[in-house]
C-alpha cells in the first residue's frame, strides 16, 4: 500500500470485523499506523486491511469564554512547549502548535475558576529561549499586572522552565502570583499531564501567593501538584510527570486535584506585600562552567578574552576545582564576578573545609551557598546588568528572592 499520499489525512480502515478511524502517521515499516482519537496508535498490516476510506477532518473547536463576576482575572501568556504541543502528522514528531485560545478550548473547566485573557507571545520549544525572550516576557507580565490582572500564568516548555522562571523572579518584583506551568506529555496523549497542571496553576494564580512559582505534577498519579519557588526548583527527570522537585527546601505548597484546595508548607511572599517593579537588564556575557577532572583552566581564559566577566563554576562536592585553576582564578577575579556552586543537587557550598577551598576563597571566588547552578547564573546575569561589579559581588551573597536559605535542612 502506498502510504505517502495518506500521511496526515484522516481515514477509516475496515479490517476483519472492525472499523478504525484516525490520522495516518509516518512510519519506517510497511504497516499502516493510525493515531486514534483516544491518543493511542494502532499498526495494521497490509493483509489485514479490507478497505480504506478518506474522511473529512474533525473541525477545530474554539469556545468563547464569557466573563463571570466575582472570579479572579488571570492572564495566560503562551510561549510554547509540550503543554502547547500536538503530534505533527507530517513527521510524527511532537511540535509546538496550539494557540493560547486552543489551550483554553482544551480545558473548559478554567471558566469555573477564573476569567481568562490570553495571548500567544511565542510558539517555540524551550531550548530555543534566549535572554532577550526572558526580557520580552518580563515586560509582557509587567503590563498584564499593571493592567489589573489578579495573576499571570506562563505556559512554557519544561526543559528550560527553571531558567526562565528564575529570570522573571529576579527581574520582576510582583504583588500577584506569577505561575509557570508546563507538561511532560503533549496535550493529545492519553497520559498527558497538561490539563491537571494548568488547572492547578489557575488555582495557584488565584491564591494569596505574591511571588514567582512553578506548578507541576507532584506524583505520577493525578492527585495533586506542587507549588515550587521559582528559584528553588529543578527538573530532575527527563520524562516522569513528577520530574520537578524543590531543592534544599520544601515546596511552597500543594494544590489538590480536582478540588483546587491549597495547603501551604513554608512561609512565602503574600499577595500585595510588594510593589510592582521591573528591572529587566541582563548581562549576557556570563557563563556556567562545569568542572570535570582534567579540564584545563584555559577554558576560563577563553571566555575572559571574549569579554565575559560573569563566571559560575559548577564544582565538585563542597565546591572544588583542581589546584591548577587557582592562578587563573586569581587573575580574573579582580574584574569579574566568580561564583562557586556544586554539581551535587542537594546541600550547600563550604570552601573552608579543605585547602583547595580556602585557596579559592583567597583567590576571590565567592561561595554560592545553596543556590542551584542555573539560578546562580541567572542571578549573576541580572546583577551585572543592573549594578556595578562591586555591588554585584556583595549582592550575590545576599538572599534576594528566596534563592539562598540561611540553613540547609538535612
Amino acid at each position: 500500500m502506498d502510504l505517502d499520499g495518506l500521511i496526515g489525512k484522516r481515514i477509516k480502515v475496515k479490517v476483519k470485523g472492525k472499523v478504525f478511524e484516525g490520522v495516518v502517521m509516518p512510519t519506517r515499516s510497511d504497516n499502516l499506523v493510525l493515531k486514534l482519537d483516544n491518543g493511542y496508535n494502532i499498526g495494521l498490516k497490509d493483509y489485514e486491511i479490507l478497505e480504506v476510506f478518506e474522511v473529512e477532518p474533525i473541525p477545530t473547536f474554539k469556545e468563547t469564554f464569557e466573563k463571570h463576576l466575582g472570579l479572579p482575572s488571570l492572564k495566560i501568556i503562551s510561549t510554547g512547549g509540550t503543554i502547547a504541543s500536538k503530534v505533527d502528522y507530517r513527521t510524527g514528531a511532537v511540535t509546538s502548535q496550539f494557540s493560547s485560545e486552543e489551550i483554553l478550548a482544551e480545558v473548559p473547566e478554567l471558566k469555573e475558576i477564573c476569567n481568562i485573557d490570553s495571548m500567544l507571545l511565542y510558539n517555540i520549544l524551550s531550548e530555543n529561549m534566549k535572554p532577550r525572550n526572558w526580557i520580552e516576557l518580563s515586560n509582557e507580565i509587567y503590563k498584564s499586572v499593571k493592567d489589573g490582572h489578579d495573576g499571570v500564568i506562563v505556559t512554557h516548555g519544561t526543559d528550560t522552565m527553571a531558567y526562565t522562571s528564575s529570570a522573571i523572579a529576579f527581574m520582576l518584583s510582583t504583588p500577584v502570583p506569577i505561575i509557570f506551568v508546563g507538561s511532560q506529555r503533549s496535550s493529545d496523549r492519553p497520559s498527558s499531564d497538561a490539563t491537571m497542571n494548568l488547572l492547578c496553576a489557575a488555582h495557584a494564580a488565584s491564591s494569596e501567593l505574591g511571588e514567582v512559582a512553578v506548578v507541576m505534577h507532584a506524583t505520577t498519579s493525578d492527585n495533586y501538584c506542587y507549588i515550587h519557588r521559582a528559584v528553588k526548583v529543578r527538573k530532575n527527570h527527563t520524562s516522569r510527570r513528577d520530574a520537578f522537585q524543590s531543592v534544599n527546601q520544601l515546596p511552597i505548597g500543594k494544590v489538590e486535584y480536582p478540588s483546587g484546595k491549597i495547603e501551604w508548607n513554608i512561609d512565602f511572599i503574600k499577595r500585595n506585600e510588594r510593589e510592582l517593579v521591573l528591572r529587566d537588564k541582563l548581562e549576557e556575557k556570563c557563563v556556567l562552567v562545569k568542572f570535570f577532572p582534567g579540564l584545563p583552566p584555559d577554558v576560563l581564559d577563553f571566555y575572559y578574552d571574549k569579554g565575559y566577566r560573569g563566571f559560575v563554576l559548577e564544582g565538585t562536592g563542597l565546591g572544588h576545582v583542581s589546584t591548577d585553576w587557582i592562578d587563573t582564578l586569581k587573575r580574573i577575579c579582580d574584574d569579574s564576578l566568580v561564583v562557586m556552586t556544586s554539581q551535587c543537587i542537594w546541600g550547600r557550598i563550604c570552601d573552608r573545609v579543605y585547602d583547595t577551598g580556602r585557596d579559592l576563597i583567597n583567590a576571590g571566588v565567592i561561595e554560592g551557598e545553596d543556590m542551584l547552578p542555573e539560578v546562580a547564573l541567572i542571578k549573576t546575569m541580572w546583577l551585572l546588568g543592573n549594578f556595578s561589579l562591586e555591588e554585584a559581588k556583595e549582592l550575590i551573597k545576599k538572599n534576594i528572592v528566596g534563592e539562598i536559605n540561611p540553613r540547609t535542612p538535612y
